[in-house]
């Protein structure tokens, strides 16, 4: 509908699989399930449950009645009991026993858990395909010279392919983030109003056996190894920043790399993808925005600021439980995952699309290494019988000279010409280009480059080699 709002992060960025995750039919089908599990465990420590209420708690679990539920929450104005209520009328036999001894928080908080549990995995496959993709531009450009940067001065030569492998380390040290928070997520299980399974204790008649195996079996039926030992009515709030912060740590990453490709791109050096019509500038038809990467850049930054909510949340909640989370988790939680998931899709498109543009690097290196081989220069003239401390202020003399040209003149670098020129160094055109060639100047970046495929990248490619393969396309 046109005249209602929606988030932008529905409508134009995210990609099905995280909408789904987070929309409201899942969230409802996993109450469900929680709710079957807690019957059946239930059931299974002694209480009076019959397999058949278990049996019709199974059959109605996927066809939920939301008309009901909706009218049932306007009166009530509570959507749990709401939906108590329309799942009851579905399972007449099992009406008694759904949600026993339970608050709203059993389904509430293990459904949260639970989904933000599905959506890093998401995160984390989508991830490893932005780190395969970049490690192949890594290793097809792990050779060819380019002009390093400090400052955004030029610096010494490094590769093109050494360059991606600082964005791949920053996007290895993610997705360890994001395994790390994975395998330590747990369940809140079942433990009643305020944490102390009172309910549960009186249910069981005093036997603290079966309250502790229900939270374990519970969480063994949800495919969790656990759950919290000791909690308020809700889980710490702390898990929800905890998780935020490994989401912030990929936009942070994110950035970087959107940040380094715009400033190739307008160094006209490297391209992010840009197809046949597209349309750069409605104004200066000849325009090639990134406006890829700036995207990236904009929903990182919204990633970023997002993961301050929780953080604030867990800081200031009472006690065991106050209710002013609730309406802001609803929102900061599952659009920081819709973000990082349109900023990794947008990734994985620049990432495996780059264009190259040689020339102009090799342009731009000849431009400035005359500067940098001057140490070389001077070396080569001392073998020769040169002094060395003449020299030394020599080459200073016809640098000061050539910057001159370059900065107050717009005249091209002509160090290497004055240098031929000057009979002191004794060198000859043919032994000049022998020093000048780039690959003289970039260190052991192409061997880096081997290595940390080999030692960092491949071993994580092969580990999750089962979530590669992903083709993404931009909506827009």
């Amino acid at each position: 509908m046109k005249d209602i709002y929606e988030s932008p992060l529905n409508s134009r960025y995210s990609s099905k699989e995280m909408k789904e995750i987070f929309s409201p039919d899942t969230k409802f089908r996993t109450w469900r399930k929680l709710w079957i599990a807690l019957a059946e465990t239930e059931k299974e420590l002694g209480l009076p449950i019959t397999d058949e209420q278990i049996a019709e708690l199974i059959q109605n679990k996927d066809n939920i009645n939301y008309e009901a539920a909706e009218k049932r929450e306007k009166e009530v104005r509570h959507d749990v009991m709401a939906h108590v209520y329309a799942y009851g009328l579905q399972c007449p036999k099992a009406k008694g026993i759904i949600h026993l001894g339970a608050t709203s928080c059993y389904v509430g908080d293990n459904t949260d858990i639970i989904l933000m549990t599905e959506a890093l995995k998401l995160v984390r496959k989508k991830l490893v395909n932005v780190i395969s993709a970049l490690s192949d531009f890594a290793v097809r450009y792990k050779d060819m010279p380019t002009l390093g940067f400090t400052h955004f001065q030029p610096a010494q030569l490094t590769t093109v392919g050494k360059r991606a492998c600082l964005w791949i380390q920053d996007l290895l040290m993610d997705l360890e983030e994001i395994q790390f928070r994975i395998d330590g997520m747990k369940l809140l299980g079942s433990k009643g109003t305020t944490g102390t399974q009172a309910s549960f204790l009186e249910l069981f008649e005093g036997d603290h056996h079966k309250v502790r195996a229900l939270d374990a079996r519970i969480a063994e039926k949800m495919g969790f190894k656990g759950c919290f030992s000791v909690s308020g009515q809700t889980y710490s709030r702390k898990l929800d920043s905890m998780v935020l912060n490994v989401l912030s740590g990929i936009a942070q990453s994110a950035h970087k790399f959107s940040n380094d490709i715009r400033l190739l791109q307008h160094l006209k050096e490297i391209e992010e993808p840009f197809e046949k019509n597209q349309i750069g500038s409605s104004a200066m038809a000849y325009k090639r925005n990134p406006m890829r990467s700036e995207r990236i850049a904009s929903l990182a930054r919204y990633v970023i600021t997002d993961a301050l909510n929780p953080a604030i949340t867990a800081s200031s909640q009472w006690f065991e439980r106050t209710l002013d989370d609730s309406a802001n988790k609803r929102i900061s939680v599952p659009e920081a995952f819709l973000a990082v998931d349109a900023i990794l899709e947008i990734m994985i498109n620049v990432s495996s699309g780059l264009v190259v543009y040689p020339k102009v690097i090799r342009q731009r290196i000849m431009k400035e290494l005359p500067f940098m081989a001057t140490e070389n220069i001077m070396m080569d003239a001392v073998k020769k019988g040169g002094d060395r401390q003449e020299l030394h202020e020599r080459i200073r003399e016809l640098s000061m000279e050539a910057g001159k040209v370059v900065k107050e003149e717009g005249g091209e670098n002509d160090l290497i010409e004055r240098i031929l020129a000057d009979k002191s160094f004794n060198i000859t055109k043919e032994e000049m280009d022998a020093i000048l060639k780039p690959e003289n100047y970039v260190g052991r970046a192409p061997e880096q480059v081997s290595e940390f495929m080999e030692n960092d990248v491949a071993p994580v490619l092969e580990k999750y080699k089962d979530l590669l393969g992903i083709k993404v396309e931009l909506k827009v």
